[in-house]
């Protein structure tokens, strides 16, 4: 008997998740536990075993497709068996259109609320598109010919749904203040220079003893209280091909310099290669942004949810500056710290980045 496998979730709180490839093809022989298919989650590439032996007889999307938790994703049975899809949403797919598109009105074409909400941000009067879909229904892209230049439309990934979601829902819901300062290079660029360890290694030693003094930005606003975390999980930006994700150094306090590096160095090898665990790109207490590394000075970092606080480090170029009375070239990293207002307010802001100024220039 063919046994169907849903998308289970494989991540926490995973709702969809998108087929990246099949690793085998219908008709074909799978072993317990052999690879079956790759899905892409909002943050991490996922290879999903397959559950029993026997042969592949339904693949539930096609690569590039989506597909919700719940929904059959494969079927597995005996070779030379054969299935139909019995389950709602494969029936509902199947099942034919009930009713006919009649003729547009003469006055006005046909479309469907997403395309007049594309038309209203476009600024098309759809009252004068001509639509090209079924019984003259408007298009997407007619609205997008109506604008009068040509454009290229591109779906987003998941992780790239995933990484608008969650900046969008950050900037909604926490108000974000920016403070800014320059701290002296010197030192840990020497540091660095001598243990060959990644800038990061050396900004995670450097803050998470800062973050024990200041329990505010390593803590979490939960409606009417502050949550001020005990453990020390410092995420570090980590820019990829699919975009900006964030790697989690579990234990940071714990750690030496040549940890902190291999750890960094690991981590940010799996999130560019998306091999990274779900649960090693989220659950971060605090984050640092080296931007300098893309070429970067200031910023306005958004505060990731359900953290306080962000400290972005830009590129520190050499510049003429006064050292103890006296013009010389000298290096500063140009600080950005974005913080949740209703937790943090300016004083506390302006204290906490001149001990993370202090602590650099150690």
């Amino acid at each position: 008997m063919a046994t169907e496998f849903l998308l289970p979730d494989i991540g926490e709180g995973l709702t969809e998740a998108t087929v990246v490839e099949w690793l085998a093809s219908v008709g074909e022989e799978l072993t317990l536990d052999g690879p079956m298919v790759e899905m892409e989650t909002d943050k991490a590439v996922t290879e999903i075993p397959a559950p029993v032996a026997g042969v592949l007889l339904y693949q539930g999307a096609a690569e590039g497709e989506s597909l919700d938790v719940g929904q059959v994703l494969a079927v597995i049975g005996a070779a030379g068996e054969t299935w139909e899809p019995s389950t709602p949403v494969a029936t509902e797919a199947a099942a034919p259109i009930v009713g006919t598109l009649e003729e547009p009105p003469a006055t006005a074409g046909q479309a469907l609320p997403a395309v007049r909400k594309l038309a209203a941000e476009l600024g098309v009067d759809l009252g004068a598109v001509v639509g090209s879909g079924p019984g003259g229904r408007i298009t997407a892209v007619d609205v997008e010919a109506a604008t009068g230049g040509s454009a290229e439309r591109v779906a987003l990934s998941a992780t790239r749904r995933a990484i608008a979601d969650n900046l969008t829902r950050s900037w909604r819901e926490i108000p974000h203040v920016t403070t800014f300062g320059e701290a002296d290079a010197a030192s840990l660029l020497a540091a660095r220079q001598e243990s060959g360890q990644p800038l990061e290694a050396h900004l995670i030693a450097a803050i998470t003893p800062l973050l024990g003094e200041f329990g505010d930005f390593n803590a979490s606003f939960v409606g009417d209280a502050v949550l001020r975390r005990t453990n020390y999980d410092l995420g570090f930006a980590v820019d990829t091909p699919e975009g900006l994700m964030v790697a989690v150094v579990r234990g940071a306090d714990a750690m030496t310099i040549a940890e902190l590096g291999q750890e960094v160095t690991r981590l940010a090898g799996a999130a560019k290669e998306r091999s990274a665990s779900v649960g090693e790109l989220r659950g971060q207490t605090f984050t640092i942004s080296n931007i300098g590394a893309v070429g970067g000075r200031y910023g306005t970092p958004i505060v990731p949810y359900g953290t306080t606080a962000i400290l972005s480090i830009g590129r520190a170029d050499p510049a003429p500056g006064v050292v103890d009375g006296e013009l010389a070239v000298v290096q500063r990293f140009p600080l950005s710290l974005s913080y949740d207002h209703r937790v943090i307010d300016g004083a506390k802001g302006r204290a906490f980045l001149g001990a993370v100024i202090a602590a650099i220039e150690a």
